[in-house]
C-alpha cells in the first residue's frame, strides 16, 4: 500500500467524482478497524479498562502507514506509542478493501442524493430499463428513476429503451440509496414542456397562469402576457401550429387547449369553456360559482365527452361551473321571476346595466371605472354607447308596471270589437246568393253599431264610385240595396264637411 496510495486515492477521486479527503479519512477508518481485529483482539478488556486509543497515520508524501497508541507511562502521563505490526499484510488489506468499497458506495448515494434533492418540480430524460405491472423503471444517467403504475398514463407503453420525458415528483433517502418518483401525469410536466418549447415562457414574457389535465386525453392551459405587444395564445401554439404540436407529439397525442388568463371572472370562464361558444356568464363570487349560457347547438360542446370540458374548465378557473343552454335559461329566469317578483326591480350598487338574453339585467360586477362587466358583447356595447351609434333610454324600475297595461288598452277595442261583430252577418245570407267583396262588405257595415259606422266614414267616399263603376257593366238587379246604402251615407256627408 505504501508504493501509489496517493495516487490511486486521486484516480478513485475523477472516476467516482469523490473527494480525496473523504476517500483516505475511510480509508483510515479500515485500516484502524482491521488492526483492532486482527491484532488487539485479546487485549479489548485490557484495552477498555485502560481506555487506550488509537489512531491510523498515513503519511501524503511516502504513502506511509503507522499505528500509534495513547498509553499511561510510569510517571502516570499520556504518551503516544507507535504499535505498527510488522506483518500488517494480507488480512489487514482485505479488510481494508471491504470498508473502502462500502464507505465509497454510501458517498455514491449520498452525492446522488444531494444531485437530485430539491430538484421536485424538474423534468428530466431518461431511458426505459424495465417495465411490468408493478412499476418501469427509468435510467437518469447515475441513478435509477421509478415511475409507479398511479403515475403512468393509460394506454401508454413503455418499450426497453425508449426515451421519455418525465417529471420529478419526490426525492426519499433509504438504505439502498436515493429513491427518485417520477410521473408521466402530474400537470407540471405539460408546464416544463411549454417552458422547453416555448422561449417566451422561458424568458417570462408570457406566464403560465393555471393548468388543468387528465393524462392522455385533455389538457387545458391558461397563459397571460406580460408585454401588451406579443399573444400569450399565439406565441405558444406558435407558426403553423410548430411549437404546440412538439408538446401533444411527447404527451403521445393527448389534446391541448390554450385559452388567454382574465383577471375579469367571467371572462375567464367563459374563455375556459372554449371551443364552445359562449353567450353569457353570470358569476357569483362569495359562493364561487358561474352559471354560463350557451346557444343550443353549443351545449355537448361545451360539456364535453362525459362533462370532461366542463370538468377541466372548473379545474382551471378554481370555479363551480353551472352551464345552461339559452333555452333553459329562459325558463329558469322565468321561475326566478314568478319567486322573487317584489326583487325584480333592484339592483347592487356597481352591478352590469347590460340585459341578458332572458330579459334579466346582468349579474355581474361592472369593471372600475365603467357601467358593464367585462363580458365581450357587453364590453362592445359599451363601446358602441360611448361612440354614439347607440342612443340608450334610462328606464324607472316603475315603467314596465306602467307600460304594459297601455299597450293593451288602447288597441285591443276596436280590433275586439270588430272580430265580435264580424261573424254576426246573417242578414247577407238573406239576400242575393253571390255578390261581389266590395258589395258584401258594403251590406254587411249598416248592421253594425255606432262603431261600424266610424269605421265606414274613411271609406264612404270610394264606395260611390265603386257603385257607379259597376253599373255600366251589368247586373241593375243588385245595384239598388247597396246603392241605396251609399246613397244614404253620402248625403249625410256634405253637412259633417
Amino acid at each position: 500500500m505504501k508504493f501509489k496510495l496517493m495516487d490511486a486515492l486521486k484516480q478513485i477521486e475523477l472516476e467516482k467524482g469523490l473527494a480525496m479527503d473523504t476517500v483516505l479519512e475511510a480509508l483510515k477508518d479500515a485500516l484502524l478497524t482491521a488492526y483492532r481485529k486482527n491484532y488487539v483482539e485479546g487485549l479489548e478488556e485490557e484495552e477498555e479498562e485502560h481506555e487506550i486509543e488509537s489512531r491510523i497515520d498515513i503519511d501524503d508524501e511516502t504513502s506511509e502507514v503507522r499505528v500509534f497508541e495513547t498509553v499511561v507511562n510510569e510517571a502516570g502521563e499520556e504518551e503516544e506509542v507507535e504499535v505498527t505490526p510488522e506483518n500488517f499484510g494480507r488480512i489487514a488489506a482485505q479488510t481494508a478493501k471491504q470498508v473502502i468499497i462500502q464507505r465509497i458506495r454510501e458517498a455514491e448515494r449520498e452525492m446522488m442524493f444531494d444531485e437530485y434533492h430539491g430538484r421536485e418540480g424538474d423534468i428530466v430524460t431518461g431511458i426505459v430499463q424495465q417495465s411490468d405491472s408493478r412499476y418501469t423503471l427509468v435510467d437518469l444517467g447515475k441513478v435509477e428513476a421509478l415511475l409507479p403504475p398511479s403515475e403512468q398514463v393509460r394506454g401508454e407503453r413503455y418499450e426497453h429503451g425508449m426515451r421519455v420525458k418525465v417529471y420529478i415528483v419526490d426525492v426519499r433517502r433509504t438504505t439502498k440509496g436515493p429513491q427518485i418518483m417520477v410521473s408521466r401525469t402530474h400537470p407540471g410536466l405539460l408546464k416544463r414542456l411549454f417552458e422547453l418549447e416555448v422561449p417566451e415562457i422561458y424568458d417570462g414574457l408570457v406566464e403560465i397562469k393555471a393548468v388543468a389535465r387528465e393524462g392522455g386525453q385533455r389538457s387545458k392551459v391558461a397563459v397571460e402576457s406580460k408585454d401588451t405587444n406579443i399573444d400569450p395564445v399565439g406565441a405558444c401554439v406558435g407558426a403553423k401550429g410548430s411549437r404546440v404540436r412538439m408538446i401533444v407529439s411527447e404527451l403521445r397525442g393527448e389534446k391541448v387547449d390554450i385559452v388567454e388568463w382574465k383577471e375579469d371572472p367571467a371572462e375567464f370562464v367563459a374563455n375556459a369553456i372554449s371551443p364552445a361558444k359562449v353567450k353569457e356568464v353570470i358569476v357569483d363570487p362569495e359562493n364561487m360559482t358561474a352559471e354560463v349560457i350557451v346557444p343550443d347547438n353549443q351545449l355537448s360542446l361545451a360539456i364535453g365527452k362525459e362533462g370532461q370540458n366542463a370538468r377541466l374548465a372548473a379545474k382551471l378557473t378554481g370555479w363551480r361551473i353551472d352551464i345552461l343552454s339559452e333555452s333553459q335559461a329562459m325558463e329558469a329566469a322565468a321561475i326566478r321571476a314568478e319567486q322573487a317578483t317584489a326583487g325584480v326591480g333592484t339592483t347592487e350598487e356597481g352591478q352590469c346595466r347590460a340585459i341578458t338574453g332572458s330579459g334579466q339585467r346582468c349579474r355581474n360586477k361592472a369593471k372600475p371605472g365603467s357601467e358593464f362587466c367585462g363580458m365581450p358583447a357587453h364590453a362592445k356595447l359599451e363601446k358602441l354607447i360611448e361612440d354614439g351609434e347607440v342612443d340608450v333610454e334610462l328606464v324607472t324600475p316603475e315603467a314596465p308596471e306602467e307600460q304594459p297595461a297601455a299597450a293593451v288598452e288602447e288597441p285591443w277595442p276596436p280590433e275586439g270589437a270588430a272580430m265580435v261583430e264580424g261573424p254576426a252577418a246573417e242578414p247577407t245570407g238573406e239576400g242575393e246568393p253571390e255578390e261581389t267583396p266590395e258589395v258584401a262588405e258594403a251590406a254587411q257595415e249598416p248592421e253594425t253599431a255606432e262603431v261600424a259606422e266610424a269605421v265606414m266614414e274613411p271609406e264612404t267616399p270610394e264606395e260611390p264610385e265603386t257603385a257607379e263603376g259597376t253599373e255600366e257593366p251589368g247586373e241593375p238587379e243588385q245595384a239598388p240595396e247597396p246603392g241605396e246604402t251609399a246613397g244614404s251615407v253620402a248625403e249625410e256627408e256634405p253637412p259633417s264637411s
